[in-house]
């Protein structure tokens, strides 16, 4: 867990630089459009289009472009259809790594997810072989550097948080899918502001890693996330925060 949780935070924090803000809105248009699809276009009666639209609106994406994804995925307008598929693999000595992506051409996607893996000491395998690792489940987290474990455990029963997870930054809060958005406004409405929040999948066990085992698995790691297919990727790798810090700055 706390590999997962240290990846998704060190990430949401560090600084969104204009040239990647086209690429995070191209990301953003393809789950809503998916998930109106798959739901339909209203967000009242889509819990995962509400999700979708609250991130983009967080990420300043226009509404106007948020209204023609939900105009691509309901047929108002043409467009691309994208196919959302679950791919799974592993990184360096045995880590988990589980991928959603979303894609008009799987035959083009798949050969080079796999030479992904390959060149980053991993193999893309069969869906299912890691996937039992993980459980969806929603996460908030929040900077709260000493909290105590009775002031985390009265914020989730107050906010209606499945369970808390203290760590040395602050608290997670896990909820199920359902309850995401209703725990995360309640959050808000207590002025608090999440450095994460996302329904994601929370890996059960750890792997720890470091040295050149680590460099590559964030190698690996990096380069799933940059290919434009891929909405997003799980795992559950342990570095050490220091080393992780150290490596997402680009110096090994």
């Amino acid at each position: 867990m706390s590999g997962h949780s240290k990846w998704a935070t060190t990430k949401h924090k560090k600084a969104i630089i204009d040239a990647k803000r086209g690429k995070a809105f191209t990301r953003l248009a393809k789950e809503i459009t998916v998930a109106a699809r798959i739901g339909g276009g209203d967000p009242e009666g889509n819990p995962r289009l509400r999700t979708a639209m609250l991130k983009a609106r967080e990420e300043n994406m226009p509404m106007d472009n948020i209204k023609k994804a939900i105009q691509r995925g309901t047929g108002e307008i043409p467009g691309a259809h994208y196919e959302e598929c679950q791919f799974e693999g592993h990184g360096p000595k045995g880590v988990a790594v589980m991928l959603k992506v979303q894609t008009d051409n799987k035959n083009r996607t798949v050969p080079e997810l796999r030479t992904i893996f390959s060149k980053n000491g991993g193999n893309l395998g069969e869906n299912g072989c890691v996937s039992w690792m993980f459980d969806q489940k929603g996460m908030i987290s929040l900077e709260w550097p000493g909290a105590t474990e009775d002031k985390a455990m009265e914020l989730a029963l107050e906010t209606g948080a499945d369970e808390f997870r203290l760590h040395e930054n602050g608290i997670d809060l896990i909820t199920s899918p359902a309850d995401f958005s209703t725990v995360l406004e309640s959050v808000k409405s207590r002025m608090l502001v999440p450095t994460f929040a996302e329904i994601t999948m929370i890996p059960q066990t750890s792997v720890h890693l470091d040295g050149k085992d680590a460099q590559m698995m964030v190698r690996l790691m990096e380069a799933l996330e940059e290919h434009d297919d891929v909405e997003n990727v799980w795992s559950n790798f342990d570095i050490p925060d220091a080393l992780l810090e150290q490596l997402l700055s680009g110096n090994p």
